[in-house]
């Protein structure tokens, strides 16, 4: 990410860093940190709690608290909010390098100084009282503050990413936080005060928490970038000074910490995720939620790699978690089924308050990643020239055919161009989905049921049944060797039709031979992830793999036969068939209602499953007959069962509409209920 910085046009500051295309987090680091300070941490690892550790909110934020007094910071950019503990605490030595090159990543413009600077208004607003803090790294920090550029209409040309869901959040909050410090001062970038940035990014604030309430997150069930969108919320909670802002971002707090509480199983946000990273997926210990969640609920682990929300929702004294959700998180039923749907259509766009021809409308489409959707590309490539986004490295392969984009404008042919390409083209977008999570006391199986099949992939994580932090399976299509977007565990090269029910999953792959623009595809296999190591038992018979992990089961059946990587990193992890086209079949069991580990091997192995061309029958010694292919419904036990048009919510705790007007939970004795139009959040109890 070297940097080159000069001067465009009249006085406009031009900011171009080597862009690359990330596989994770530990991606972004800070360059010329120094030395840490003598008697600075060498570090005290933490270990993954399955059940819930500390039985208050009080212990286990200290629990955390001493967690970072006793380490060093993280290597990526997030790992310095560990000296903003030390801070608050006064317990030295404070790395202040790891501040001062925070605050150069900031003015230098590099993506995601977003995520930096909430760390630093957080500083700003909290810690500046603090002995161990340097005058100068003060002053530099409000000379960031006033100097940074907050949206995209502001001078400057960079490439900063703006506009997705977690993006859009934090630049929005940073942008009113610092204009309510400095309300009457002007802001060196924009020529704008303080208040008028509280005015302007107010608007933004509202409307994404409206659409957060209402239809939930693009970036469904992140366990990356609810990281992010937590931050941010913890910091409006905190030190915004509007009730307005504060309630909702209360309330969609709440929803989120809801999701990962009915999605998650013995500390594992093992659920489908919007977007998700390789690593992260497959070790549950390294997720970017698990610091919260062992905050939150007592389960996970204090990793150090991605721990900025955790951080804040520990400095900040305002966000209460109401018990109701707790309860959900660490309750064992028999069962939950877990139904809910989250995003919009962007066809429904004027349902939502948006339209194809304002720019703000263009950047929630954005939150969605609607770069190259028919009904959004002539807006987008209007606000690429207002924008200077054709500069943004984000953009290049837009840039690459500028010329021709040009002509499709003038004669009106993008849109068209648009659809013909939009499986190509199109796999960043992320609209409506469908989610379906099945959580037993031993397991958890979870999907998004019938998304976008045949489409090109990015991030999204379309199943996973999850045993353990570790004992997790998985498949994909591959769309490159490489472990960036759409690579050989990050995402998918082609998305495939998946549809579960109960503890019954079934995951079709037919990825096309055609060559894309965006992505060659030029591996026609499917693997799974099957790690032999982390489970306490396997087995294979009459074509199936089996694993156990505790008192939880899980078999795996591929149409087209099997074999095991034998070398390399993934031997004995990896699971490959050779076929382009290829269905998976998954069963999942348990001892308190399968019997023992050798009666589930004997009963699924013995089930009949027969394939024609794409699609599959299979008799599940559990729930019965299931069919389910390429195309077609979903037919259990002869019935249709639908795929779409989902509640927000339908489990044992909550059921709400789509879009709610009220969301009410019950826990057992424990309630929860919010009304975002009304500004009312009322709780039974909160966790203290």
């Amino acid at each position: 990410m070297a940097q080159k910085t000069g001067k465009s046009k009249g006085e406009e500051k031009t900011f171009v860093h080597d862009f690359f295309d990330t596989s994770g987090m530990a991606d972004f680091t800070f360059k010329n940190v120094g030395k840490p300070p003598a008697g600075y941490p060498k570090g005290s690892p933490d270990t993954f709690s399955g059940s819930p550790v500390y039985p208050t909110y009080k212990r286990r934020r200290k629990a955390l608290v001493d967690h970072c007094l006793k380490n060093p910071a993280g290597g990526n950019i997030k790992g310095y909010y560990y000296e903003l503990v030390r801070l608050a605490e006064n317990k030295g030595p404070v790395h202040t390098g790891l501040i001062s090159s925070a605050l150069r990543y900031i003015d230098d413009r590099y993506d995601c100084s977003d995520f930096v600077m909430l760390g630093i208004v957080r500083l700003l607003y909290q810690l500046k009282d603090s002995k161990l803090l340097p005058e100068k790294i003060l002053k530099d920090a409000e000379r960031t503050l006033l100097n940074f550029k907050y949206y995209p209409d502001e001078p400057g040309i960079d490439s900063m990413c703006y506009w997705t869901e977690n993006h859009y959040i934090m630049f929005a909050a940073n942008e009113y936080l610092a204009g309510q410090m400095f309300k009457d001062s002007v802001f060196t970038n924009s020529k704008m005060t303080g208040f008028e940035k509280m005015v302007k990014a107010r608007e933004r604030i509202v409307k994404w928490l409206d659409l957060r309430f209402k239809t939930g997150f693009s970036e469904w069930l992140s366990h990356i970038y609810y990281d992010e969108d937590i931050t941010a919320l913890a910091n409006l909670i905190d030190f915004c000074k509007d009730p307005v802002i504060v309630r909702g971002a209360e309330m969609v707090l709440d929803l989120l910490f809801l999701d990962i509480a009915l999605n998650s199983h013995k500390g594992a946000f093992g659920s489908s995720h919007g977007r998700s990273y390789g690593e992260e997926k497959r070790n549950a210990g390294i997720e970017s939620t698990t610091d919260t969640s062992k905050l939150m609920f007592g389960t996970g682990r204090f990793s150090g790699s991605d721990n900025m929300s955790a951080v804040s929702l520990a400095l900040g004294d305002n966000y209460r978690l109401p018990v109701a959700i707790y309860e959900i998180a660490n309750s064992k039923p028999d069962e939950i089924i877990n139904r809910q749907r989250m995003g919009i259509k962007i066809e429904e766009a004027k349902r939502w308050g948006l339209n194809f021809k304002d720019f703000a409308s263009g950047m929630h489409f954005l939150t969605l990643e609607a770069y190259n959707h028919p009904k959004t590309a002539m807006l987008i490539m209007r606000m690429f020239d207002a924008y200077n986004w054709w500069e943004n490295q984000f953009f290049k392969p837009f840039k690459d055919f500028k010329p021709f984009i040009n002509l499709m404008r003038i004669t009106r042919l993008l849109p068209l161009l648009a659809f013909v390409t939009r499986k190509d083209l199109s796999r960043n977008t992320r609209e409506e989905v469908n989610l379906y999570t099945y959580r037993t006391p031993d397991y958890m199986l979870s999907c998004a049921q019938d998304y976008r099949k045949g489409y090109g992939g990015d991030q999204q994580h379309i199943w996973q049944a999850t045993l353990s932090d570790k004992a997790i399976c998985f498949t994909t299509h591959p769309g490159h060797g490489e472990d960036t977007s759409g690579g050989y565990w990050v995402g998918s090269g082609t998305l495939p039709r998946v549809a579960q029910i109960r503890n019954v999953l079934i995951a079709s792959y037919n990825p096309s031979r055609m060559p894309g623009l965006y992505m060659t595809n030029k591996l026609f296999f499917t693997h799974a992830w099957f790690p032999k190591d982390e489970f306490d038992e396997t087995a294979e018979k009459s074509g199936w793999i089996f694993g156990k992990k505790g008192d939880g089961y899980i078999a795996l059946y591929s149409q087209n036969g099997y074999r095991w990587q034998d070398e390399g990193e993934d031997k004995d992890k990896e699971v490959i068939c050779d076929f382009r086209k290829n269905i998976w079949v998954v069963e999942m069991g348990r001892k308190g209602v399968d019997g023992a580990f050798s009666d589930f091997i004997d009963k699924v192995s013995e089930a009949k499953i027969g394939f024609k061309g794409t699609s599959v029958r299979y008799e599940s010694p559990s729930i019965g007959t299931v069919r389910f292919g390429w195309r077609g419904s979903l037919r259990h036990n002869g019935k249709r069962v639908s795929l779409n048009d989902y509640p927000r919510y339908d489990n044992r705790y909550v059921r709400a509409d789509f879009p709610p007007k009220r969301i009410e939970t019950k826990a057992g004795n424990q309630t929860l209920s919010l009304d975002l139009t009304r500004g009312v959040r009322e709780v039974s109890e909160f966790v203290e």
